[in-house]
């Protein structure tokens, strides 16, 4: 369960898909929110309490607009994404809700507050850009074997009711292996594995009316994945982010970048 969400809001129409996100979220989980708004550059101190004032009524009016929940609003100054991140670890957030990058160009991802947070959050970080915000009923989660597998698979399931579906899939690359029966009898040993797995991390779940389902696909990765959402048509994807060494916690792998850039539903990043 998530117990306090951070929403970082630039005031963008993407912001506001995130807020209405957060807000049902934190209803749902009963959970206290943060709207926070952060100010390029180093305003004095009377101008920051200017903006402090002009941001409450803003973000207040535009919160209260999706939902009657509560929330705190902060104002900071300086670079977005050091300062989200700063404001996060200091309020003890355990949820981090951003907007999609609204210059509507992926090949602008690159350098971007949504790349910086998706490198250095050391948190589950929801990127928002599904318009209905009803509370999720379909979700798919990237799985492997790893550790970060798992905890997305956990933080996945903790964002859904306990009646909506979630279904974790494997892609299993066969083109080292030898024929056909070779590639099925893997296929067969991995989707075992899986299984085993998903039940053991379900036990340390909340109780969910349906069973988590598992598929192990042949194919390449984001291919495969990509045929899976289209069919599946999910509002959330959640994907497991490696962090094994200092290098690997500065760079994000091929898969979130490739579904961050282009996001097919709500994407959560776990580490």
């Amino acid at each position: 369960m998530f117990s306090h969400i951070l929403i970082a809001h630039d005031l963008s129409l993407e912001s506001d898909i995130a807020l209405q996100r957060a807000a049902q979220l934190a209803n749902q989980h009963h959970a206290r929110l943060t709207l926070l708004h952060v100010v390029e550059g180093h305003p004095d101190a009377k101008a920051l309490a200017e903006l402090q004032a002009a941001a409450e009524k803003v973000l207040g009016e535009r919160l209260a607009t999706y939902s009657h929940c509560r929330a705190d609003v902060v104002l900071r100054s300086g670079q977005a994404a050091q300062v989200t991140l700063e404001v996060a670890s200091d309020i003890g957030a355990d949820l981090l809700v951003v907007g999609g990058h609204h210059k509507g160009r992926p090949e602008l991802f690159s350098g971007t507050n949504l790349e910086r947070l998706a490198r250095h959050c050391g948190m589950p970080l929801l990127l928002a850009r599904c318009e209905q915000v009803a509370p999720y009923q379909r979700a798919i989660v990237a799985l492997d074997q790893s550790l970060c597998g798992c905890q997305a698979l956990r933080s996945a399931a903790c964002l859904l009711p306990a009646e909506a579906e979630l279904l974790g899939i494997n892609i299993f690359d066969g083109s080292g292996r030898r024929d056909a029966r070779q590639t099925s009898e893997q296929l067969e040993i991995q989707q075992g594995l899986l299984q085993h797995m998903v039940e053991d991390e379900c036990e340390q779940l909340p109780a969910r009316k349906s069973p988590v389902r598992v598929e192990v696909i042949p194919g390449t990765l984001a291919g495969s994945l990509d045929e899976r959402i289209r069919e599946e048509r999910p509002q959330l994807l959640a994907l497991g982010q490696h962090s094994r060494s200092r290098l690997s916690e500065a760079l994000l792998g091929s898969l979130p970048i490739h579904y961050l850039r282009q996001p097919p539903c709500d994407v959560l990043l776990v580490k």
